[in-house]
């Protein structure tokens, strides 16, 4: 809760320019996280600072900025881009290889389930570009359906959590909990259905 508590107070002195050029530094890779972000974007609205249902569009759009930044720079560059200093740190060969790995099983399905996945996000956004897996409209699609749940999610529960923080730390790690254990259902879904998919398959031919 430190962090939350110095983005607060930053984020409440500097507004919504503050929480946007956060969040573009969150989908740039950096260790920043997303969701702490963003509930102290909707805390500051809580407290007075901003208004929620702006800070909801603001925080939606640094998000989406931030992602296709990252996907643009591999679409542009290609696997050229695994060069750079910066995106070698994010994207060691073996942390490359289970990316691809995820997109031979999932397809493009992983552009939606990348926004619950803290610490892959960047790698796989960036992959995506860089491999041209999918086209960019399609993909800003995926990612903003994505976000269209969590950010939401996020930001209002700063707002109702402003005036109790330990309520609002409580909430916090549920939520966080929560969307990892509905990625874990989503993929047993996925799963499922690929192995009903393979196993019709073998019983056409």
């Amino acid at each position: 809760m430190d962090l939350l508590e110095r983005l607060i107070t930053f984020f409440a002195e500097n507004g919504y320019e503050a929480v946007f050029m956060a969040l573009l530094l969150c989908g740039a890779g950096l260790p920043l996280p997303e969701d702490i972000t963003l509930v102290a974007g909707g805390v500051i609205a809580g407290l007075g600072y901003a208004n929620v249902h702006i800070m909801v569009a603001v925080t939606m759009v640094g998000v989406l900025v931030g992602d296709a930044g990252m996907f643009l720079l591999g679409h542009h560059f290609g696997t050229h881009i695994l060069q750079f200093k910066p995106i070698a740190w994010l994207m060691p060969p073996r942390r490359y290889a289970k990316v691809q790995d995820q997109f031979e099983r999932y397809g493009n399905r992983m552009m939606f389930f990348a926004r619950f996945l803290p610490g892959m996000r960047t790698a796989i956004y960036t992959t995506a570009g860089a491999t041209h897996r999918v086209g960019f409209w399609r993909f800003l699609l995926l990612d903003g359906a994505a976000a269209l749940i969590s950010v939401p999610i996020w930001v209002y529960l700063g707002y109702f959590g402003a005036n109790r923080r330990e309520w609002l730390g409580m909430w916090i790690r549920r939520g966080q909990n929560s969307l990892w254990l509905l990625f874990v259902l989503a993929v047993l879904v996925l799963l499922l259905l690929w192995w009903r998919r393979r196993k019709r398959g073998y019983a056409d031919s």
